[in-house]
């Protein structure tokens, strides 16, 4: 408890100390040596034990220690100076998710309701990632609306699967998940179902990595590692896990990264599960860089992440929503559509989309 107070004072000094000019320099970054890391990281570690003294870690590269120290570094260091497109881009918001969704029976899809929100029809069967219908995640305030409210998704089904990647505030909405369905079952990682329960009642299932839930008609769930960490109010650092998820159906294969930075077990999803059709791979706070790397991909790491996935198609989550780091909520986009041109990849695979966007699935894979 002692400690949690100490998070919470720090946090609010942090986040309402006056920043000048006169800030200090941020701490340089070694893009080679990161890039090393990864690279020398074991894939076997991806299957090791990852619970120990009561705390989660990633044993392939557990979080080293002294974050706390370092978050305080970051908001009262010197911030990054970025172009007014760069400020003010966002996505579109496209009106009538719901009555465009009702208007495509039978057809497999992928909408973005909203920052790490997508809605997902496959096989007749509805899911819905990290729900956050909120306007605020704990403290930063929404830039965009979610194309569709709880209330909206009610109408559109009374039974949705939802996925929990991890606790922090903009996968984990109370509020949202509250409002979701009676019907609703909801997958989440250890240690986070007792939580759930207090405000849930109904069903839940509490997963681990590289776990497989069969899910009937030939469709299957698995629960993959990400490289992250977890903390809330109440519960300490690392007391509940973090995953990603493989959504796998004779119609659509679906890898949902949650939060994650760039590592090792991108080559080994993409070893282990050949097929997967969408990549729905994080792109949000990566600025500053020797802060954000460990737990978030900037826009080169994506799509390295997203070859190593060996998918037909990428989307970016988690930008255009909240600002979470030193770069604008637009910013990853615009970062991704120039990496794309420097690298001279083709763009087709990569599917950036507008708040309200629906993917039609069917018509792209063509699978009945």
């Amino acid at each position: 408890m002692f400690a949690m107070i100490k998070w919470i004072k720090f946090l609010i000094i942090a986040l309402s100390f006056p920043l000048s000019s006169c800030a200090a320099a941020p701490p340089q970054f070694d893009e080679a040596a990161w890039k090393s890391t990864v690279a020398n990281q074991e894939p076997e570690k991806l299957y090791a034990p990852h619970f120990q003294n009561g705390a989660y870690f990633n044993p392939w590269l557990p979080m080293k220690q002294g974050r706390l120290w370092e978050f305080l570094k970051w908001r009262l260091g010197k911030k990054a100076d970025y172009t007014e497109e760069e400020k003010t881009y966002l996505p579109r918001v496209i009106p009538n998710l719901r009555q465009r969704v009702q208007e495509m029976p039978g057809r497999d899809f992928i909408a973005w309701i909203g920052h790490a929100t997508y809605l997902i029809r496959t096989q007749d069967t509805y899911w819905l990632t990290d729900p956050m219908f909120s306007k605020r995640a704990l403290l930063p305030a929404r830039v965009t609306p979610p194309a569709i409210t709880a209330e909206s998704l009610k109408q559109i089904t009374d039974r949705v699967n939802v996925l929990v990647s991890h606790n922090h505030y903009d996968h984990l909405d109370k509020d949202s998940l509250r409002s979701l369905p009676e019907n609703a079952r909801i997958f989440l990682p250890r240690g986070l179902k007792t939580y759930v329960r207090s405000f849930f009642k109904g069903d839940i299932q509490e997963i681990d990595w590289w776990q497989e839930i069969k899910l009937g008609g030939g469709a299957k769930l698995i629960c993959l590692p990400a490289q992250h960490w977890s903390r809330r109010i109440g519960q300490d650092v690392n007391t509940t896990l973090w995953a990603s998820y493989l959504l796998i159906t004779p119609r659509a294969t679906v890898y949902y990264g949650g939060d994650s930075g760039y590592f090792a077990g991108y080559r080994e999803f993409g070893r282990q599960f050949p097929g997967i059709d969408y990549a729905l791979i994080p792109l949000t706070a990566y600025h500053p860089r020797w802060f954000m790397h460990y737990a978030h991909l900037n826009a080169a790491e994506s799509i390295q992440a997203f070859k190593d996935l060996k998918a037909g198609y990428y989307i970016p989550t988690q930008w255009g929503t909240f600002q979470l780091g030193d770069n604008p909520p637009g910013y990853p986009a615009l970062d991704l559509k120039r990496t794309i041109r420097k690298l001279e990849l083709d763009p087709s695979p990569f599917l950036i989309m507008d708040i309200g966007q629906v993917e039609d699935m069917t018509g792209r894979l063509g699978k009945n």
